[in-house]
């Protein structure tokens, strides 16, 4: 069946509409265009040439220096139904002839190559012999001898395209490009009549800063505390400061990675699978990290020391909020930091380049070093600042940077603190800063209609203050005993002495920022997706989050491959319980559906039943609201736990060896039990796990379930089964005597039900 690009988006990604630039980019491809795409991390590259590789007749070959994104990429297209495969320097010379045979088969629609492997004769010889419907480059940039990351190997790409009997199609991407590299990408590539692209630079969702301190490692250890369950990158400039960084966190209990080139292969993997998988939140590295690294959901990077560059910054820091959420980026700024680069770029080798040419890259470097230090040193916008070497020129101040925010100034901010203490008051001492914070700025948040403080008089009585001004301020009430803060796990903030504040002349001095009306109301569009989840929203997520975190082990691959957060949040917002509603979640396409939609359902019923009175998500339209609401209350109790009848034990058909999802099956299509839940496969585990069967086992940072002694006894036995990618895994198989149990066991279960609702 043919499919349009907008059918394939949608069929394979699971995506409605294409992000700005997408649409034009893959029309001018099809239509046999050469392009040229400019457009800032986080906007959707790889689509626009995955999507024409699709449809296009023949293969792609996409040339990529990055040997961790060929391999994400490659898993997240199988993952999306789509045939790929690469070939670099991490496979064997036998896995590598598997390759082009598939290749040659036809089993491949995209192949990821190095560039160095144009100039291999095993690889000439492929590329004579299949049909080549497109080239793409990506990180165009390294073909340019002015970038940042100007690689020779690039050069021979063109020399390649040429040795072809039919010229393809030439798509060329990068997230970073002057005027003079986009120059170069387009005639040292002899780019024919292309279409030019630029989505534009700016990443609305990511704030900008700089701290001049000479305390980095203090800075670092409260940042990090502040924010106990958020994933961040901290860049380092030498080796040396990633292992005092790492030793200092580790040893205050903090789980960190750290990735640098003194570290071996096996290391440097291990630390990168810790951070992808989420087993350390935090990573520690020089830029030899990140590139190619997708993981959506980084909140925040941090430079410990300027980078050398601004095309080096605005790429590391684009690491963050890659999934469109509110994200900071910081840069921690020292004098120092402008010597050390000063002597490494004066230590820099230059190799493979025309001796006429070193002097001018040498002075072009050091130029781009003075063009990083007037950021770090400007009073201006940060934004604009960044954006106008790319040159993007705005008029207008950001309003959501630090600069923005940076006007120091001592304030009265006495009757700010009377309204706090007013809003304290209301709570009764129930609830923790962050409610405070949003109930005082007005907030449209769930949690706040949950909780009805926007009810309270003091709701929105501050928005005109940042949240910044506010923390500091409770912080200085604390400090002055108004208020104060338990110690407890869930601390909250109450009243403290405040009758001081009463007398006359008391006054509470704040030294602040101080910020323009415009600058607010620009930030306070920002919100964050969460911001609609309620309570029972959140706990949904958490249970999707570990699901996720279950498949991923499962699968071998890192637990945004399966499905973004903000997936799961739009699943926590539309809660589908059936393949259609399913496919109505951003970010759920067919193929994602047909290997976990209904895994997801099944968590998605299972809490929703354990919890029938619950709303997940709050809309500003109160007509969704009541809709949702009634919809909870009409459903209210609605089923009975699962059981089964007597006579449903004659239907069981008994195996051999049945998997625990089988045996899930065989219930829920015998159960004659009225109106009764979904029984899940969590459910029997749990019923075996308090028989002493079986158990979950933590084997190299997984949960592993295995049988236990007694389980052996009973015949329960360890299998290894395959993945659709090719991942090993293991699971367990039970026989007829269990699976017997686990039927008289549901049918004790309906015995006892009916003893309960005889009121006994």
């Amino acid at each position: 069946m043919s499919m349009n690009a907008k059918e394939a988006l949608k069929v394979y990604f699971g995506y409605d509409s294409f992000k700005p630039g997408q649409g034009e980019i893959i029309d001018s491809i099809l239509a046999g265009k050469d392009v040229l795409a400019i457009m800032s991390t986080g906007s959707g590259k790889s689509v626009c040439y995955q999507i024409p590789a699709l449809l296009l007749p023949g293969i792609t070959i996409v040339i990529s220096p990055l040997i961790s994104l060929m391999q994400d990429q490659v898993k997240a297209l199988n993952e999306a139904g789509i045939k790929a495969g690469y070939i670099n320097s991490s496979l064997t010379e036998s896995q590598i002839s598997a390759v082009y045979d598939k290749a040659l088969a036809g089993d491949y629609k995209i192949l990821y190559v190095a560039p160095e492997r144009l100039e291999s004769r095993e690889f000439m010889s492929f590329a004579g012999q299949v049909s080549i419907s497109m080239v793409t480059v990506d990180e165009a940039h390294c073909i340019s001898q002015w970038g940042q990351d100007f690689r020779p190997s690039y050069l021979k790409i063109v020399d390649f395209i040429e040795s072809l009997s039919r010229r393809p199609i030439v798509s060329t991407f990068t997230a970073t490009a002057t005027e003079e590299v986009k120059n170069d990408i387009c005639c040292v590539l002899k780019l024919q009549d292309p279409k030019i692209v630029v989505t534009g630079f700016d990443r609305e969702n990511l704030y900008f800063d700089v701290e001049t301190t000479r305390k980095k490692d203090d800075y670092v250890l409260e940042y990090i505390r502040n924010h106990p369950d958020e994933s961040g990158i901290i860049y380092c400039i030498t080796r040396k400061n990633v292992d005092a960084l790492y030793e200092l966190l580790s040893s205050a209990g903090i789980k960190v990675a750290r990735y640098h080139a003194g570290m071996n292969n096996e290391e440097r993997k291990e630390s990168q699978n810790d951070f992808i998988y989420d087993r350390a939140p935090v990573i520690i590295a020089t830029n030899a990290f990140g590139m190619g690294i997708d993981k959506s959901n980084v909140r925040y990077v941090i430079h410990y020391n300027m980078p050398q560059s601004m095309e080096n910054y605005y790429q590391e820091a684009g690491r963050a909020g890659r999934d469109g959420e509110p994200s900071q980026c910081i840069l921690l700024f020292s004098l120092q930091d402008v010597m050390i680069n000063k002597y490494m770029l004066e230590h820099k080798g230059i190799t493979d380049i025309p001796d006429e040419d070193v002097e001018p890259i040498r002075e072009r470097d050091i130029k781009r070093l003075q063009i990083m230090e007037g950021y770090c040193k400007t009073s201006g916008c940060l934004r604009n600042y960044i954006l106008a070497y790319f040159g993007e020129k705005t008029n207008e101040a950001c309003g959501n940077c630090g600069n923005c925010h940076r006007e120091y100034t001592e304030i009265d901010m006495t009757e700010d603190a009377k309204k706090v203490i007013n809003c304290v008051w209301e709570t009764k001492g129930r609830y923790g800063l962050n409610i405070i914070l949003g109930t005082l700025m007005g907030a449209n948040r769930a949690r706040l209609k949950e909780l009805g403080t926007i009810e309270y008089k003091t709701y929105g009585a501050l928005k005109e203050r940042s949240e910044s001004e506010l923390r500091l301020l409770i912080s200085q009430l604390i400090l002055d005993g108004y208020l104060y803060q338990t110690t407890d796990k869930y601390s909250v903030i109450r009243l403290g002495d405040i009758k001081p504040l009463k007398e006359a002349g008391a006054q509470v001095l704040i030294r602040t920022t101080k910020e323009r009306e415009a600058e607010k109301q620009t930030r306070s569009h920002i919100r964050k997706s969460t911001d609609s989840l309620t309570k029972a929203g959140y706990e949904l997520f958490e249970t999707l989050r570990r699901l996720r975190l279950s498949i991923a082990g499962e699968e071998g691959m890192p637990p945004y491959i399966v499905f973004s957060d903000k997936t799961l949040i739009d699943m926590s917002v539309k809660v589908p319980r059936d393949r259609l509603s399913m496919l109505g979640v951003s970010g759920v396409g067919e193929a994602k559906y047909e290997k976990y939609g209904e895994r997801f359902i099944e968590a998605i019923t299972a809490f929703m039943d354990e919890n029938p009175e619950s709303v997940t998500s709050i809309k500003a339209d109160d007509d969704a609201q009541d809709a949702r609401v009634k919809y909870a209350k009409k459903h209210k109790n609605r089923k009975e736990p699962f059981y089964l009848n007597p006579e449903d034990e004659e239907k069981f058909e008994y195996g051999d060896l049945y998997l625990l999802r089988e045996i899930k099956d065989e219930l829920n299509r015998i159960t004659s039990g009225d109106n009764v839940k979904h029984i899940f496969g969590t459910d029997i585990f749990r019923f075996l796990t308090e028989k002493g069967y079986v158990e979950e086992q933590n084997i190299d940072g997984r949960n592993i379930q295995v049988p236990t002694e007694t389980g052996k006894t009973k015949g329960i036995v360890v299998a290894e089964q395959t993945s659709k990618i090719g991942t090993i895994y293991t699971v367990l198989k039970y026989p007829p005597s269990v699976q017997k149990e686990i039927v008289e066991h549901y049918i004790e279960i309906r015995d006892q039900l009916a003893i309960g609702n005889d009121g006994y």
